[in-house]
């Protein structure tokens, strides 16, 4: 039996945001997501809002956009939906904020979502899934085939580690510095289907690949396969999973603007008859290690030889070399906003700078609060 590809109009958009749920008083995060989501799903189907959704703990709400045309228009959806939920968190006594971890909160303080399947999920990975404190940022972006998804899939492995170190916001785990720029992603790959994606040669390999999962109990389904990037049949997308969560909606722009780009100009080559580029394995999960240690200041290795660039060298050749595209896709202004993005400095460069001249973690998390609230930068250039 396949498994239907239901295509998606040419680089269509979607954005998925991860928040957390942070008590004012203590900083702390705090389980209080049902009681949030019953009242924001008043007066919709089943008593749901369709654009706030459960993550695995009571802890994290997760905002969606619908399928959008433009970054600008997801944008708009997803600060719609943020101001919605702020009213009642303000209310509350809570705050939000987005980064890829709370800088110390312990993960087993944390209550699982009533969802059957998180419950069911906790129970098969146990300590692996009670974990999961860490929180991210999904780009969708609409392919008009299966084949195309596939090869699109492949490319976009090169530029993980320019994706991740610019959105790398997880300096501090459980109260502690642990010296990465990301350590949400390391705490995501302990999963056995997250990580790097599998190099597949098209659909019928990937068909193939989820029936053998499926058949030897590897996973029930294939929402189970949590790659940094995954075909998503239902939706007809590419999904970008890789990235911290990000405190800005401006910084999400940028992102969402990046991806959005490279998917469209590899549509286009594809269109042309070219075949896009797939870095070897090793190279890719070397690069993907780079970026989670040392972000914007990794060196990358750029081709079978080792040969190293500075990974900001990369990063301003790509968004210029990009300009067009995103001008041709009514994104241009926030795919330029990538420049502003490495000049600030990262959010893991931000958290620290704050630390190093004095302030508490506590403190770090204000800063973040602000930072999603004003979507204004806190702190100065590193």
């Amino acid at each position: 039996m396949g498994i239907p590809f239901n295509a998606s109009p040419r680089s269509s958009l979607g954005i998925e945001m991860e928040l957390e749920l942070v008590d004012v008083s203590s900083r702390e995060l705090h389980s209080g997501a049902s009681g949030l989501l019953e009242i924001m799903g008043k007066g919709h189907a089943g008593g749901e809002h369709p654009k706030a959704k459960h993550e695995l703990f009571e802890s994290t709400v997760e905002i969606i956009t619908g399928v959008c045309t433009t970054v600008a228009e997801a944008r708009h959806d997803l600060a719609a939906t943020l101001a919605e939920l702020q009213e009642l968190t303000d209310a509350r006594g809570l705050a939000l904020m987005c980064s890829g971890t709370h800088p110390f909160t312990h993960w087993d303080t944390q209550r699982v979502s009533p969802n059957p399947r998180y419950h069911q999920l906790v129970g098969e990975m146990q300590w692996l899934a009670r974990r999961l404190q860490i929180f991210g940022i999904h780009v969708h972006v609409g392919v008009r085939s299966a084949e195309k998804v596939i090869a699109i899939a492949n490319g976009l492995v090169a530029y993980l580690p320019h994706l991740l170190a610019l959105s790398a916001s997880s300096p501090y785990w459980m109260g502690r510095d642990t010296g990465l720029a990301s350590s949400r992603s390391k705490v995501f790959e302990s999963l056995p289907m997250a990580g790097l994606p599998h190099q597949l040669a098209g659909w019928p390999e990937f068909e193939q690949f989820m029936r053998t999962l499926q058949r030897s109990k590897a996973i029930t389904s294939i929402r189970e396969v949590w790659w940094d990037i995954r075909p998503h049949p239902d939706f007809g997308t590419v999904e970008v999973r890789v990235c911290d969560g990000l405190p800005r909606l401006g910084e999400v722009a940028g992102v969402a603007a990046l991806v959005q780009c490279l998917v469209e100009r590899m549509d286009s080559w594809l269109d042309q008859g070219a075949s896009l580029e797939v870095p070897k394995a090793w190279i890719a999960r070397e690069n993907k290690w780079k970026a989670a240690r040392y972000g914007m200041d990794a060196e990358i290795i750029v081709d079978e030889e080792g040969t190293l660039r500075p990974l900001r060298d990369e990063l301003a050749e790509l968004v210029e070399a990009l300009a067009p595209v995103g001008a041709g896709l009514g994104c241009a202004d926030e795919l330029a906003n990538v420049h502003a993005m490495v000049e600030q400095g990262p959010s893991y460069a931000r958290q620290r700078s704050l630390v190093a001249a004095g302030r508490s973690l506590p403190d770090v998390v204000d800063a973040l609060i602000e930072e999603l609230r004003t979507d204004l930068p806190v702190w100065g250039k590193r």
